[in-house]
């Protein structure tokens, strides 16, 4: 991956882009203007996966995200904040992409626990166990509750997960278990906000 500049952003600035993030389906709702939103250091063992696979793919991406960023000094696993950078692909196209901590949200589930469901940056997150690293997330706390997470945490959290080769057919695998059946009405839009968070890094690999 040729990063060939980037941009550090402080915790502040991350804040403030997640407070106009909308769903996909309503812009007007803006899930986290009025939600507690901090950088926090948390132990993935008390994290909880919604998603039941790690695509092995999007994993090596993820490695080698992270040792691309070490090069110019930024810690994947400790981003303070929010980076911009720009990777100049082998056609010589430019492009650019954000990059925030994993998000993590507070959610409590009909049964009355309190589980903290990983939105965005489940790679990351298995990288991060994989390498003994206590990450640092967007800790969300405080949304409102008609809005929660569109799919359940696993019950067994990080046991269990498939290792897949490939990205599943979601008509042959369950890859979560959604709260609704127009399940994108709870879907947090961040590519409103940031750059190319949405968009997949596989061409990124070819220099």
């Amino acid at each position: 991956m040729d990063i060939i500049a980037l941009e550090h952003h402080p915790a502040a600035a991350l804040i403030g882009c997640l407070r106009r993030v909308p769903l996909l389906e309503r812009t007007d709702v803006l899930v986290y203007a009025q939600a507690l939103i901090s950088l926090e250091q948390i132990h993935t063992n008390c994290l909880n996966p919604p998603q039941n696979y790690i695509w092995l793919q999007e994993l090596r991406k993820t490695q080698e995200l992270r040792w691309s960023l070490a090069a110019w000094g930024v810690d994947l696993f400790r981003l303070d904040g929010y980076v911009t950078y720009t990777v100049r692909l082998a056609g010589g196209e430019e492009v650019v992409y954000d990059l925030y901590p994993p998000i993590v949200e507070e959610s409590f589930e009909a049964d009355g626990t309190l589980a903290l469901i990983i939105n965005d940056g489940m790679h990351r997150l298995y990288l991060a166990r994989m390498e003994w690293v206590v990450p640092q997330v967007t800790y969300v706390r405080g949304i409102p509750k008609e809005y929660p997470y569109y799919a359940f945490p696993r019950l067994g959290g990080w046991e269990g997960l498939d290792l897949l080769a490939d990205n599943p057919d979601p008509q042959r695998y369950l890859k979560k278990c959604h709260r609704t059946r127009d399940n994108k009405k709870l879907y947090r839009d961040f590519q409103a906000v940031f750059q190319n968070v949405g968009r997949s890094r596989s061409r990124l690999l070819k220099k």
